[in-house]
């Protein structure tokens, strides 16, 4: 009996130590949760702002590596604009250079004929930025041609102009090819010699008549021929003509033309 009574309180001793470890394990539990997660619930909140942070970083860096792209090339832009100013200042020097050139050829020409008289001349006019003879341009031109037959020692000066509709080189172009029409067309048909030629394009640099009206363009669309001669004998009528017109001409040096 004693020994079954002293097992029996051994165990319930057993029992009672184990309760009382259950206990005080649970307690620890419960004591290390409620510390650990207010920790834990702050980590995550700083992992959070720090991942909002980041994005935020990002993001200001996106914009302002943006903003760069944009103020870059729009200073590209701005230089590119200032590049194309400085070469249309240097095209536009170049133009005057160009008419100051062509000035002083046309002045040389004169200077040169100082002993020719103008014995004879016609003025052929072209439609707009037209440089074909019509027919009437060429009857005008077969009338003037009849003073040559009996004249000597003399020379054709053909000055060709535009109105100042277009840019200063296409007219001084148009001019031109209005000039050598004239040319070419006495040429082949009054076997006019090419010494005999001092051909001029001016374009828009002098004109005959204002060209703020349409009747004064049309009549600086013009081709003048004078007819002049250093023989002393030599008499001519002054003879004067219309064609239709052709716009813009070119200025060039004296040249002796077919």
């Amino acid at each position: 009996m004693r020994d079954i009574s002293r097992k029996t309180l051994q165990a319930v001793s057993a029992v009672g130590a184990l309760s009382l470890l259950l206990s005080t394990g649970c307690s620890t539990k419960n004591y290390v949760k409620s510390q650990t997660t207010p920790l834990i619930q702050k980590t995550n909140e700083l992992d959070d702002a720090t991942a909002t942070n980041n994005r935020n970083i990002k993001d200001v860096d996106q914009r302002a590596q943006s903003g760069i792209q944009q103020a870059q090339g729009s200073a590209d832009q701005a230089t590119q604009k200032a590049a194309a100013a400085g070469q249309a200042a240097g095209q536009a020097q170049q133009s005057a250079q160009d008419a100051v050139n062509r000035a002083d050829s046309l002045a040389s020409v004169v200077a040169n004929l100082d002993s020719y008289k103008q014995v004879g001349d016609v003025s052929v006019t072209f439609g707009f930025d037209k440089s074909a003879l019509t027919k009437t341009d060429k009857a005008q031109l077969d009338q003037f041609a009849s003073q040559l037959t009996g004249s000597k020692s003399y020379i054709l000066e053909v000055t060709g102009g535009t109105d100042s509709v277009g840019s200063a080189q296409y007219n001084y172009d148009l001019s031109q090819r209005r000039a050598e029409a004239v040319v070419q067309y006495l040429a082949a048909n009054y076997q006019v010699p090419a010494h005999k030629f001092y051909l001029i394009g001016i374009g828009k640099d002098k004109e005959v008549d204002t060209n703020k009206t349409a009747a004064g363009r049309a009549k600086n669309r013009r081709v003048e021929i004078q007819l002049l001669s250093n023989a002393s004998d030599q008499t001519g009528a002054t003879q004067t003509g219309s064609l239709q017109p052709n716009q813009t001409g070119t200025a060039s040096n004296p040249a002796q033309q077919q």
